[in-house]
Formats: structure tokens, C-alpha cells, sequence
């Protein structure tokens, strides 16, 4: 039969002459010799008994048989690679741990891996979310194969790392008094952004006390949306409907930062190697969106 000679390497030669209209450059875009694109042509030729190409003065367009050869060829095509991807898919099974700093990417890296989950029905996900202290014990004791959390938190090299400008928050309609204590929202001990909003203000000369303390980054929020006092929160967290930024700190004070890594087991299995994949996407896009 005619089928069980279309080979898809000549199929999908046909279909690049014709989107590139001309051979040479069909050539050059798959580095390969003009000359065997032109015998892969000919060969369809015979093998179909129809002219399938027509050479002009810039180049080739295909026949009235060449565009209906080119309509299936293209679909054959693209079934074949859609067949391969849901196979190679569905393959994937198994567990990943993965575990999720509560004050970053709260949005971006749970849908990725809500995305993943969908794509992969076999891969069963075991998701974590907590503060970084308590997410960087459960990475040392071996009960995660991927997290993402603040770097200083952990005694492991990350796979990737990326720089997060932190803003001093209150709620919308507050204006906090400069002559008196500035009223604080944070996070309970053991907490890096905690010390880092003390000397600031010290540095600062500005008087301060802790007003409403929590480990958990909704309490946080919600405290600086009631009105309880100033937070310094990451972008994800900032909600610009109900909280304005401040400046607080010298004028020409370097910016607050935090550095935060993505972390994954050395030896990785296909579903982890996916994973890993892609939360780097995700994280790509994230320091790429604008801070609000």
C-alpha cells in the first residue's frame, strides 16, 4: 500500500518546503543538503504518482495535489506528536514533595504545579506550604524532594536563586504619625525579615514597637488590611486594593532584599526532573512580572 510507504521524515520534509517555499532554505533551516531534500520530494512524487510541487521564479508552491497532500500530511503530523506527548505524559508516575515558602509566589508556583498535576494525572503531588524556617527543617530531615524558600535559610546549594525587593506596608486609609512608636506587624521568631526591619528603623532613629505577631502570612496580611500596623512584605503579598506602601528609612538607604531559592534533590527521577522543570518556568515569568 501506498501508507506504509510515508515515511514521516519525508512527510515532514514536504511540509517544510512548503512553508518555507523553497528548498534551499528549507535546507539551511533543518541543516541539511539541498540535494537530499530534493530526493525526499521526488520520492514522494512516485510514491503518490502526482506532481506535488510547482517551481517558480522565487521558488516552490504546491500543486492543487500538493495542497491537499500538504492539508493531511500536516495533520498526520501533528497526531503523531500529540500521540507521543500524552503517552510520554501518562508515563510519568509516582510522588513528588514539594514544599512552598508561604510568602512567595503564592500564586505563580501553585498554579505551575496545578498545571503539572493536570498533564500528568499518574504524578500524585504531595504539596507543603509553610514559613521558611519551619520549610528549611523539613528539607534537612529528607521530607522534601523540591522547595522553594528564602536561601539563608538553608545549608544546601539552590538550583536557582532570584532577588525579591521587599515594601514597608500599612493598610490603605492609615497614615502612620512620624512623631510616635511606629506600630509593627511580624513575624514570630525564628524570622531573618524581623531583624532586618529592627536595625533599619534603629539606623533610622525611629522608635518602634511590635504590635501584632504571627508565623502565618495570612494573620500578616490581615493585620496590616485591619489597620494594626506596618509590615515589610514581599510583592505577592501586597494586596493594592486594601494596603499603600511606605518609605521608611534613610532616603538614601539601599533597598530591603531577600534572596530566595528553589532547592531539588540531587538524584531525580523522571517525575521530579519534570517538576523541577517546571517550577524554573514559572519562576522565569515571576522575576520577569513587574512588582505592583
Amino acid at each position: 500500500m501506498i501508507s506504509d510507504a510515508f515515511d514521516p521524515q519525508l512527510l515532514r520534509a514536504f511540509v517544510a518546503v512548503c512553508r518555507h517555499g523553497s528548498l534551499s532554505r528549507a535546507a539551511d533551516q533543518a541543516g541539511r543538503a539541498q540535494s537530499a531534500l530534493s530526493t525526499q520530494i521526488r520520492r514522494l512524487e512516485r510514491l503518490t504518482g502526482q506532481r506535488l510541487l510547482h517551481r517558480t521564479g522565487r521558488g516552490v508552491v504546491p500543486t492543487t495535489e500538493g495542497e491537499l497532500f500538504l492539508s493531511y500530511a500536516s495533520r498526520i503530523l501533528a497526531l503523531g506528536d500529540t500521540v507521543a506527548a500524552r503517552l510520554s505524559e501518562r508515563a510519568l508516575a509516582g510522588t513528588v514533595r514539594v514544599g512552598l515558602s508561604d510568602d512567595i509566589a503564592v500564586a505563580a508556583l501553585p498554579a505551575a504545579l496545578g498545571r503539572l498535576r493536570r498533564a500528568c494525572p499518574g504524578l500524585q503531588l504531595e504539596i507543603f506550604i509553610d514559613h521558611g524556617e519551619a520549610l528549611a527543617e523539613r528539607w534537612r530531615e529528607g521530607g522534601l524532594d523540591i522547595a522553594v524558600g528564602v536561601v539563608s535559610s538553608f545549608d544546601s546549594d539552590p538550583l536557582q536563586v532570584w532577588t525579591v525587593e521587599l515594601q514597608w506596608v500599612c493598610a490603605i486609609d492609615e497614615a502612620p504619625d512620624a512623631q510616635a512608636p511606629l506600630d509593627l506587624v511580624v513575624f514570630a521568631e525564628p524570622c531573618a525579615w524581623r531583624r532586618v526591619m529592627f536595625d533599619t528603623l534603629a539606623e533610622a532613629g525611629r522608635d518602634f514597637r511590635v504590635a501584632f505577631t504571627s508565623q502565618n502570612i495570612s494573620a500578616v496580611v490581615a493585620a496590616v488590611e485591619s489597620g494594626l500596623g506596618v509590615a515589610l512584605l514581599t510583592p505577592e503579598c501586597i494586596r493594592l486594593e486594601s494596603m499603600r506602601t511606605l518609605a521608611i528609612g534613610a532616603p538614601d538607604a539601599a533597598p530591603l532584599t531577600a534572596v530566595f531559592g528553589l532547592f531539588a534533590a540531587t538524584r531525580q527521577s523522571e517525575p521530579l526532573r519534570r517538576t523541577v522543570e517546571l517550577l524554573q518556568a514559572s519562576l522565569h515569568d515571576l522575576m520577569r512580572a513587574p512588582a505592583p
